[in-house]
């Protein structure tokens, strides 16, 4: 993978985790399983994804 190929997926995973922290519910949240955070950080994926 060349600098210039690892820089762009290097700033669109940033740009994502920007995004997510955008959402104060999943920032938030304080569930009592993994499966139910997880869940909400899919959820919050997808409307990132399809915005």
């Amino acid at each position: 993978m060349s600098t210039e190929t690892a820089s762009k997926a290097r700033h669109l995973i940033e740009n994502f985790f920007c995004k997510l922290k955008e959402y104060r519910a999943i920032a938030t949240r304080y569930d009592k399983t993994a499966r139910n955070f997880l869940a909400a950080i899919h959820l919050a994926a997808a409307i990132i994804w399809l915005n």
